[in-house]
This record gives C-alpha cells, structure tokens and sequence, in this order.
C-alpha cells in the first residue's frame, strides 16, 4: 500500500498535489510519503511481534536525512555499508546502539569510526576482516561486538546482480567454515562473538530460499552453542521482494515472512535483526518526470523525459520494470498509446519502459515514476553532465525540499585545470 492517489483530476501525495511541488521544485524530483514509510515500518514490526526484534534500515536503500530521522522516530536502527553511511545514520538521530555495519571491503578507518561510535553489532564477512578488527579493536582497548555473516548457498529466484547467498559471490563466510572461525574468534582478546548474520539477496518473492537458509542458520547456531559459544542475536539480513508493477506476481506479505521467521528462529532465544531497505521505501517514493518531447518514427514511439537512467539506473542496471503513471488523471475513456519512455541519457540502455500502454502524453506533461523510493536517489549519479535531482518529504498537507537539487555548475565547481593547462594556446 501506498499514499500516491488520484484526487481532483490530479495525482497526489498524501494531500499534496504532485503539480505544486513540480512547479516549486522543477523536475526531474524525488517525492517520498512518510504515511508510506510510516505504515511499512510499523506492517512489517507487527509481524515480527512477539520477538525481540531489531529493524535495521538499510540506508542504501535510501539515505536521505530526513527519510532516515522520519524512521528513527518510529524506532528503526540502521544497517550500513560505509563509514559515510554510518555518519548518516548518526546524522538522522540513529542512536549507535541500534545501527550494525554490514559490508564485504571495510576499511581500517571504518572500523575504527564505528567503534569509537559504539555500533550494536559488526557483521564480519571474512577471516582478514576479523583479524583487522580484533587487532583495531585491541589497540583501543575495546571488544568488538561481532556477528559472522555465513553464505549459505542459497539461490533465491531472483536478479543475478542481487542475489548474495551462493557460494560463488563475493558475500559472507562458507557455511562449512563457520564453526572453525567463530572458534578462532572467541579466542580473540579484541572480539566478543554476540550473534550470526545471514543474507542471501534482495527482491526475493517468495518464501523458500527465506527457508532454507534460516533452518541451516538455526542449525548452525545449535552447533555454535554445543561448542559452548554462546550467540545471542540472529541477523536474517533483508530482501522480501515489494510489489513493481501490478499485474505481476506478488510478493509474500510481511504476516507470512515474520510466520516463517517465529517457526524457524522464535525458538533460539534471540534477538532477531532485520535490513529491510526496499521493503520500507521503494513503494513509499516517486520520481516526477515532465516529458520533453514525443519522438515518432516509422518504427517506434518515445516518449523523452527530463529524468535518465543517472536519475533512476534501476531499469538500466536489473531490467527493472517500474510502473509511470500520467500526474494529470485520465478519463475512463481515454485512448491509448503505445510508446517506448525513455531518457535523455545518451546511452541505448536509457529506457524505463519498454511498449508501455499510456494515455497520450505531449511535450510538457507530468508523469510520476513509480516505487522509486529505493535505490533510486541513492544510486543516482550526474553522468552526462546532468544535475543531481532534487527530493521531497511530504507529510500529510505539508511538505519540505529535503535535498535540494545539484546543478552541474556545483559539480564543476569541485574540479581544476592541471597547473600545466593553465597557459592555453
């Protein structure tokens, strides 16, 4: 469920009209719904109660301040990848007791950042790593808390770029080298062993890999505690798929997943963590586009907008379908088109949607991109010379430019002539 409705002739969010913040704001423009944010949090705690649970955003997933403090509020913790990302979190009011750093390539100064903050939980994805941190860690006279992320060698059905469980990426520690590691990290002076750490991908849309690396996580943490280490949290990472596009097939609902969380893991008497990121904003985000222009040849229609893969790489990157909708309402007779929509991007991969049925769009009208509200400011990127869009948090009849856009001119701004290229010809 979303806040993006049609009401008066006019796609809102929440109640504001999407037509007032394109004319404030100019396009292309991020717009997020806090009821949206709000309601999936709250959704997917309540199906993990009664446990004692931990949701940890995951702040690639959208990192915008104002998205991150709107989550804080409600309880979240953070799950981050970089030293930036843990400023964030921390930046949004995230207390370090609630944020764990995830991530395969963490470097000596992240480290040290994080335990000078005195983050809830490191997930380890390798023996270097554990061996950096514990040596950090003992320079500074602490003990790192420490969960070990175990790749189960799960395949979920799902994208190869986002698929993380195999034994063949580049994630976590083969589950049959778990148990000598967590023996070799308990004798660490530098390390204090809390928990275990599983995560097999993202945009997973249905319940069965879920399953079976839970019960071989809960299989090795019985094992871990025959051997007399005592794990007291259990991190189930993220990745329950969201709905793109109707139509399609669709998702678990969060009920079902936090059933098949209490059956397998209830009974280990854990703290159960979870890195929803996708899950809590992608349906709670939009990316307002204007078209440009309408292209139409012998073969093909395209419709041109102002928004490009830099702004959204989502469909570039993964193939990913996101549903665009027209911001003025069309009526219930309206003819339709069928049309290419597409990017300015000078790239042929600068497509959102592929024969898309459409109501007829012209040179200067809205669409709203839908399920933006992931990886899609956050992956954003200013190739081609483009400006870094702008995002807005609407709440309810209010709304507030969060992130104000960043004109080339700005970026440009950052760079010098080598001192050799000053004499010009």
């Amino acid at each position: 469920m979303d806040h993006f409705v049609y009401r008066d002739g006019g796609l809102h969010a929440e109640d504001v009209p999407l037509t007032a913040i394109a004319e404030a704001c100019g396009t292309p423009v991020y717009v997020y719904s806090t009821a949206t944010l709000v309601r999936h949090h709250r959704v997917l705690d309540a199906a993990l109660a009664p446990l004692d649970r931990l949701i940890c955003f995951a702040v690639k997933a959208n990192g915008n301040l104002s998205v991150l403090a709107t989550l804080a509020r409600l309880g979240a913790g953070a799950d981050v990848v970089s030293g930036g990302e843990l400023a964030r979190a921390r930046a949004a009011g995230i207390p370090a007791g609630r944020i764990v750093f995830s991530g395969v390539g963490k470097t000596p100064a992240e480290l040290a950042a994080a335990l000078d903050e005195g983050i809830y939980q490191f997930n380890v994805e390798s023996a270097a790593e554990l061996e950096m941190l514990a040596r950090i860690a003992q320079e500074k006279g602490v003990r790192a808390p420490v969960a070990l992320r175990v790749n189960p060698d799960v395949r979920p059905a799902t994208h190869r770029k986002i698929a993380t469980g195999a034994r063949e990426t580049k994630f976590g520690i083969p589950r049959e080298d778990a148990l000598a590691l967590y023996r070799a990290a308990a004798a660490m002076r530098g390390i204090r062993v809390q928990g275990i750490d599983v995560h097999i991908g993202s945009q997973i849309t249905e319940l069965a890999p879920f399953a079976e690396a839970f019960a071989r996580i809960a299989d090795l943490v019985a094992a871990l505690r025959r051997q007399g280490i005592e794990i007291r949290t259990v991190d189930l990472g993220g990745g329950l798929g969201v709905p793109y596009a109707r139509g399609r097939d669709a998702p678990p609902e969060p009920a079902a997943y936090g059933a098949l969380v209490r059956e397998l893991v209830g009974a280990l008497d854990c703290r159960v963590i979870v890195e929803p990121g996708r899950l809590i904003a992608a349906n709670a985000g939009v990316l307002l586009a204007r078209v440009v222009l309408v292209k139409e040849t012998a073969h093909r229609r395209f419709v041109v907008l102002d928004a490009g893969m830099n702004d959204l790489m989502r469909p570039a990157l993964y193939d990913a379908v996101h549903e665009i909708l027209p911001v003025a309402e069309p009526a219930p007779d309206a003819p339709a088109i069928t049309a290419d929509v597409v990017g300015p991007v000078c790239e042929s991969g600068d497509v959102f949607l592929r024969d898309a049925v459409l109501p007829p769009l012209a040179a200067g009208d809205l669409v709203a991109i839908r399920s933006a509200g992931a990886y899609g400011a956050s992956m954003a990127s200013a190739y081609n010379a483009r400006d870094l869009a702008s995002e807005v948090l609407v709440n309810g009849a209010d709304w507030a430019l969060v992130r104000r856009r960043i004109t080339w001119r700005e970026l440009l701004a950052f760079e010098e002539r080598a001192p050799w290229l000053d004499n010009r010809a």
